[in-house]
């Protein structure tokens, strides 16, 4: 698979009574071509808050962004453009971070999580600075990430829903 240079085309899902940041790396290929966060079939993300909210799996990218926004939650992602491999989170370098700034300065963020590792990472080095806030830590939704079942992923995000 061939290195590219990507720059973050989606745009981030918030409103002003977002409460929570779901922040993940950059999106996969199949989130790319779709247009929209989680794209890849197989990526639990959808499934897992879906099971937090007691609410069906949405489907299409309009009830997605209703179940986020109806439940005070905003999704971005830390990088707006890099060099990547696919959809590989070790492979991400020439890290150019998204200003999240825009996101805190026009919605009530309580708390910040991070969707995996490499988020996470990302986070603490590229933007913590200067949002001044910790980001918690969650497993990877990612079908890469086959050590967590669908079972534990949703225990270990159950603290965003139970702060």
């Amino acid at each position: 698979m061939q290195e590219i240079s990507a720059v973050h085309e989606i745009t981030p899902v918030y409103d002003k009574s977002s409460k929570i940041l779901i922040l993940g790396s950059f999106p996969s290929v199949k989130s790319r071509e779709m247009g929209f966060f989680y794209g890849h079939p197989q990526n639990r993300f959808w499934k897992v808050l879906a099971a937090l909210l007691d609410v069906s799996v949405p489907v299409t990218i309009e009830e997605k962004k209703t179940m986020l926004l109806e439940h005070h939650i905003a999704v971005w992602d830390v990088i707006a453009s890099c060099t990547i491999t696919g959809s590989s989170d070790s492979s991400i370098k020439d890290v150019v971070p998204n200003d999240l700034g825009r996101v805190l300065k026009e919605a009530p963020i309580e708390k910040i999580y991070a969707n995996g590792a490499t988020a996470w990472k990302l986070y603490n080095k590229y933007t913590k600075k200067m949002t001044g806030m910790e980001a918690v830590k969650l497993p990877s939704t990612s079908p890469a990430n086959a050590a967590f079942r669908l079972e534990r992923l949703i225990e270990e995000w159950k603290i965003i829903i139970d702060g």
